[in-house]
């Protein structure tokens, strides 16, 4: 029971708004603009230099020099704009980055986040999320809420070298949606099938259910 990865960016396409300019992490994140609909005016930004990016191309429209972050191939919209990674970590280290939604390994209970390396394991880099975590005006975070090994990713403290502190505002799980508030995971929606006391047992780091809890509508 619980979310796909895809019910899981559905989700969080209810977080954008009009207007919105949006960065989207690798892995389950990239996902939300499937799902973010046409009459909002969303502008989605990739830390390598593009403002406007489309949907993923058809195999017949492929550019192998378009592509996102995560080295993935993409599209560009009309407008968009190329530019300078320099020019693009400006944009996100100047606030202009209204929301940005990324994948973790570990959150805790004071909003840090990990989710760029596990020690003894090769990393190329940080990539650009320590620089989205300070700058966006808004971070959400897409993951599992259990590990493979069935331990929460939901901490009193993250364990794994850290991203970001105090900068997380929202998790999406597998299981639910959880604020970060006063130190402590507030429950405020359950995935269909689900009740808030799964979610509850499955967090490690302390939690609690808000009054008004309801099941997750997409």
């Amino acid at each position: 029971m619980g979310l796909n990865r895809n019910q899981i960016a559905q989700r969080i396409s209810n977080e954008v708004e009009d207007g919105f300019v949006v960065n989207l992490g690798i892995g389950i994140p990239t996902l939300v603009a499937n799902f973010i609909p046409d009459e909002l005016d969303v502008v989605l930004q990739s830390e390598n230099g593009l403002l406007g990016m489309g949907p993923f191309p058809s195999k017949e429209n492929v550019d192998a020099d378009l592509i996102n972050a995560g080295k993935q191939t993409i599209s560009t919209v009309p407008g968009s704009s190329f530019f300078s990674s320099a020019d693009s970590f400006a944009m996100i280290r100047g606030g202009h980055v209204d929301l940005t939604v990324l994948g973790a390994m570990q959150v805790d209970i004071y909003g840090s986040i990990a989710n760029w390396m596990i020690p003894g394991k090769m990393v190329k880099g940080m990539g650009g999320a320590m620089d989205l975590v300070a700058g966006a005006q808004r971070v959400i975070v897409a993951m599992q809420h259990m590990d493979k090994k069935g331990n929460s990713k939901l901490l009193t403290n993250c364990n794994l070298p850290l991203t970001g502190i105090h900068c997380i505002n929202k998790v999406v799980t597998d299981m639910g949606v959880l604020n970060i508030k006063g130190q402590q995971f507030e429950i405020i929606e359950v995935a269909p099938g689900l009740n808030p006391e799964d979610v509850l047992k499955a967090t490690e780091g302390k939690a609690v259910i808000h009054p008004d809890v309801k099941e997750m509508t997409f």
